[in-house]
């Protein structure tokens, strides 16, 4: 199931909080209020956010002086700031909201659906950013899987090579013996050589992936 976005929604009037959630409970997301600039600040400490609304003008920090202090912030520097306002100075004033971080600036009153729509690209974008995330960091824990798997399967490759170079030094030991009429003493310790070599080939090919094997290897006496 997808993790639903936060959106911090920072206004010191209630009226205005009630209004943004009544805005963007459509786009079925968690909505998180804030009641002043420190109180947003506290909640950026602990929660990912998807996108701010800041009010410009609050009392003791505005709207500016906290999308500085988020800005600083490494945690939450890369969060879109949209600030909301009431008043309306002209350029100067836009320019310092974009200045201080915004992504956008809207003035009071606005329209709900300009504002829901805004706001759900947003959300859209850090919903995406997570997946991508996620994709990521599972390509990253298969890779080192991957690289658990592949240091056993080398040396199993290893030990096979080895044992095959074996194996043929005693095929080829066996038929000397049967040609020069070894004595019976010869003859014996060899056929014991191969039925040793037989059962480390038997226990190494259980130990391939996807043998569904897992024999222990057979005891040297």
């Amino acid at each position: 199931m997808v993790q639903k976005a936060k959106i911090l929604l920072v206004d010191d009037r209630p009226e205005n909080l009630l209004a943004l959630e009544a805005i963007l409970s459509a786009l079925d997301q968690t909505l998180v209020r804030a009641s002043s600039g420190e109180e947003a600040l506290k909640a950026l400490l602990t929660d990912d956010f998807a996108v701010i609304l800041l009010d410009v003008q609050m009392p003791g920090m505005d709207g500016f002086e906290t999308a500085a202090h988020i800005k600083r912030r490494e945690r939450t520097r890369d969060i879109p700031i949209i600030f909301l306002t009431a008043i309306n100075h002209g350029p100067h004033h836009t320019f310092r909201g974009y200045a201080a971080g915004a992504v956008d600036y809207i003035s009071k009153p606005f329209d709900p659906w300009v504002l829901r729509a805004k706001v759900s690209v947003f959300v859209e974008l850090y919903m995406k950013n997570c997946q991508l995330k996620e994709q990521a960091e599972l390509l990253r824990l298969q890779l080192a899987g991957a690289g658990e798997v592949k240091e056993p399967v080398g040396l199993l490759a290893e030990l096979s090579a080895r044992l095959a170079a074996v194996e043929e030094q005693a095929e080829a030991l066996s038929k000397q013996l049967d040609d020069e009429s070894a004595d019976a003493a010869a003859v014996a310790t060899a056929a014991h050589l191969e039925r040793k070599l037989t059962g480390l080939r038997r226990a190494l090919d259980a130990l391939e992936p996807g043998s569904g094997g897992g024999s222990p290897l057979p005891s040297p006496n």
